[in-house]
C-alpha cells in the first residue's frame, strides 16, 4: 500500500495502517531531522515527535495538495526547523542573562575547582613513577622536549629514555584511569 492510503486509513484511526505507515517513511523522517538538527539523541527524538503529529493529524491530510510522503516530510522539516531555533534561542538566553548579571556564561567556580582536581590527581599519579619516569615524563609534557632532547639532558641512551617514557605513560594512564 502507499503512503498516500495508509495515511487516509491512519486518519479514520487504524492502528495497523499506521504501523505500516510509519515503517514506510520513519527512515525519511530520521534522515531529513537529521540532517537538520545534526545531533542523534535530539534527531530521533524530534522524528518521534513528528511520527506522533502525524498520527494526531493524520485528518487534515490532503491528497488533493500532494502525496503524503511530502505532507509527513513537511512536518518533520519544520519540527527540526523549530527545534534548531529553540536550541539557539535557549543558549542567546542564557548568554544574555550571564552578561546581565555580570559572571561568566559557566560555571567557573566549579571549572576551577575541577581543574585543580584533576591537577592535584595527576601529581599523585606522577609521585608513584620512578625518578627516571618522572624525569623523562615531565620534561617531555611539561617543558616540550623532544624525546632525543630529554636523553640528551639526561645523559642516558635514547632506547633507554623511549622505553622509561613508555612505561611510566603506562602507568600514569593506570593510574589516571581511577580518576575516571
Amino acid at each position: 500500500m502507499q503512503a498516500d492510503e495508509l495515511l487516509v486509513l491512519v486518519a479514520g484511526g487504524d492502528h495497523r495502517a499506521f504501523e505500516d505507515l510509519y515503517a514506510l517513511v520513519s527512515g525519511p523522517v530520521y534522515g531529513l531531522v537529521r540532517r537538520v538538527v545534526r545531533d542523534p539523541a535530539q534527531s530521533e527524538e524530534v522524528a518521534q515527535e513528528v511520527l506522533l503529529e502525524t498520527w494526531r493529524s493524520a485528518a487534515r491530510f490532503d491528497p488533493g495538495r500532494g502525496s503524503a510522503l511530502s505532507w509527513i516530510l513537511t512536518l518533520a522539516h519544520r519540527r527540526a526547523v523549530d527545534r534548531v531555533r529553540s536550541a539557539r534561542a535557549a543558549g542567546e538566553r542564557e548568554q544574555r542573562e550571564a552578561q546581565r548579571a555580570g559572571e561568566p556564561a559557566f560555571d567557573q567556580v566549579a571549572e576551577e575547582v575541577e581543574a585543580g582536581l584533576e591537577r592535584e590527581w595527576v601529581r599523585r599519579c606522577l609521585q608513584r613513577l620512578t625518578d627516571l619516569q618522572r624525569q623523562s615524563v615531565t620534561l617531555a609534557y611539561y617543558d616540550g622536549y623532544t624525546y632525543r632532547e630529554v636523553a640528551e639532558r639526561l645523559s642516558l641512551p635514547l632506547g633507554t629514555v623511549k622505553t622509561r617514557m613508555r612505561d611510566g605513560l603506562t602507568r600514569l594512564r593506570q593510574c589516571l584511569g581511577g580518576a575516571a
